[in-house]
């Protein structure tokens, strides 16, 4: 079965970086449309970016556009968040995502679009 284990989250200080890290399974990596989504406590799942399965668009929520920069590997099955000067409010669960409906907007995107998760790593950047 498909397999998203996410890794790399962790603590850090405000204007610091993080990169995340997702090892898929179960599926032909470069079939789908991955992504990364974060979700606060109380709040919706957000999209945050996204990558389609030939590398050739990607699409940013504003708010980490210029911070954060999604990549792949398609020899490793791996899908990486870089993520800079990070801020307090970049705090929260991180996911990762396969076999989107749709990749562009993932701003959008809905969680019901999204067909495989990750079990998600936690992101707390203090000031």
């Amino acid at each position: 079965q498909v397999q998203l284990v996410e890794s790399g989250g962790g603590s850090v200080q405000s204007g610091g970086s993080l990169r995340l890290t997702c090892t898929a399974s179960g599926f032909t990596y470069s079939t789908f449309c991955m992504a990364w989504f974060r979700q606060v406590e109380g709040k919706e799942r957000e999209g945050v970016a996204s990558i389609e399965s030939d590398d050739s668009s990607f699409s940013y929520a504003d708010s980490v556009e210029g911070r954060f920069t999604i990549s792949q590997d398609s020899a490793k099955n791996t899908l990486y968040l870089q993520m800079n000067s990070l801020k307090i409010e970049d705090t929260g669960t991180y996911y990762c995502a396969a076999d989107l409906q749709s990749c562009s907007f993932i701003a959008n995107m809905r969680t019901d679009e999204v067909k495989y998760w990750g079990q998600g790593t936690q992101v707390t950047v203090s000031s």
